[in-house]
């Protein structure tokens, strides 16, 4: 049976979910909601996600959602059978160092990207006034992180060593940043420069970013 996700390919949170399905060649059906304000129906929330959020995956009768737990359960179940990407390593002092890099992404690094992301693009696609010193402040502190992650990276080609869903989870957010004009914080830094590229350039995550920038042309206003 082919795996259903609900969401939309344009939110940083699904595109997530959508690069991990295409990282291990997983077939699936994109289902987006008919609108956002559906998100909040008593059918979606009793029966789909219980805060009225996306994403929300379900194979066969399995349902499962948030991003990362989505991701995670899709390494645990599939990685190995449509080919060779591991996301997670079995060994069990890799695997749970792929956990403490997540757990950095989640609180260090992904906190001042989605302000700015909301201040770059949803205020923007508003029409509303910008908060300068809000996009000030979380461009100091995103680039103090990435001050931290030029060390990390040092003579490595991902945070792990080698790619696993602690990349892969910083891909959509950092796309959107570094494309609201913001790249200074990753060019001027060579080794996160250098696993930027590396990553942008894998074709599970390039064609997601490809598709995205279609829908943005094709519905400027959505």
């Amino acid at each position: 049976m082919t795996i259903r996700l609900i969401g939309y390919s344009f939110s940083g949170i699904v595109m997530r979910v959508i690069i991990c399905l295409k990282e291990l060649c997983i077939p699936y059906e994109l289902d987006p909601p008919a609108s956002y304000k559906s998100l909040k129906d008593e059918d979606y929330i009793a029966n789909k996600h219980p805060f009225g959020k996306i994403p929300v995956l379900f194979d066969g009768d399995f349902k499962i959602t948030e991003s990362r737990a989505i991701c995670r359960y899709l390494a645990s179940k599939y990685q190995g059978k449509h080919n060779d990407t591991i996301l997670i390593p079995n060994n069990i002092h890799k695997a749970r160092l792929v956990d403490q890099f997540i757990s950095y992404e989640l609180s260090y690094y992904d906190p001042p990207l989605s302000k700015l992301i909301y201040q770059e693009k949803v205020i923007k696609s508003l029409n509303r006034d910008q908060d300068p010193e809000v996009i000030k402040q979380a461009h100091e502190e995103l680039a103090k992180v990435l001050d931290v992650f030029e060390k990390l990276l040092e003579g490595k080609e991902y945070l792990n060593g080698e790619y696993s869903l602690a990349d892969l989870f910083l891909c959509p957010s950092t796309y959107y940043v570094y494309d609201a004009g913001h790249s200074d914080l990753w060019d001027n830094r060579p080794n996160v420069k250098k696993w930027w590229n590396r990553l942008y350039n894998r074709d599970a995550v390039k064609k997601s970013f490809e598709d995205t920038k279609s829908f943005w042309e094709s519905n400027p206003k959505f």
